[in-house]
């Protein structure tokens, strides 16, 4: 138990990112709306918003009430968080107002292909799968580690195609990211 205050506050600071990007996120689809933009995928948002919230409240429990310790390679895991962070941060900004939880096109908007997007199409789903696996293990919670690692292929099993397809639908997506893979650069 002696490792639970670091674990609170990891936690909270996590919540709060969470809380500002959602901010971030309902700001921008106001400025897409406003140029009339279009919404997407409603009825699996739902899932994948339920999916991160009792992905939170399973990390809390495990490591609380199962009392889950820190792992010795707590320093490496917590350098890969910080580099999926970094990630995150120029995916975000890269993508500027176009940055989104939910699927919002704007209809013949330029597509972004920068920052980490030059390297692979979809950079914050990378990050989002790295924090689900790192997140839990740097606490000992080997289930939710597990269980939401597999929540998460399911739900991007569904995500992706979707997202591509509405993309493909109102801008030229495809011809810009033809030649780009969804989770990997291409060597």
């Amino acid at each position: 138990m002696k490792d639970t205050f670091p674990f609170l506050v990891f936690f909270c600071l996590i919540i709060m990112q969470r809380v500002l990007e959602l901010i971030v996120a309902r700001n921008n689809e106001k400025w897409l709306k406003e140029r009339g933009a279009i919404v997407f995928g409603k009825e699996h948002y739902r899932y994948m918003v339920l999916m991160h919230v009792v992905f939170f409240i399973s990390l809390f429990c495990e490591k609380l009430f199962l009392n889950r310790v820190h792992t010795s390679y707590w320093p490496l895991l917590l350098l890969v968080f910080f580099i999926a962070q970094a990630i995150r941060i120029w995916a975000i900004s890269s993508l500027g107002k176009f940055w989104n939880t939910k699927i919002i096109v704007l209809p013949n908007a330029s597509v972004v292909r920068k920052g980490p997007y030059r390297f692979i199409k979809h950079p914050n789903y990378v990050v989002v799968s790295v924090e689900l696996i790192v997140i839990p293990m740097l606490f000992g919670a080997y289930l939710t580690t597990c269980l939401f690692t597999i929540f998460n292929m399911m739900i991007l099993s569904i995500r992706i195609p979707f997202e591509e397809k509405a993309l493909s639908s109102l801008t030229h997506y495809q011809g810009v990211f033809q030649s780009c893979n969804r989770f990997l650069p291409k060597l």
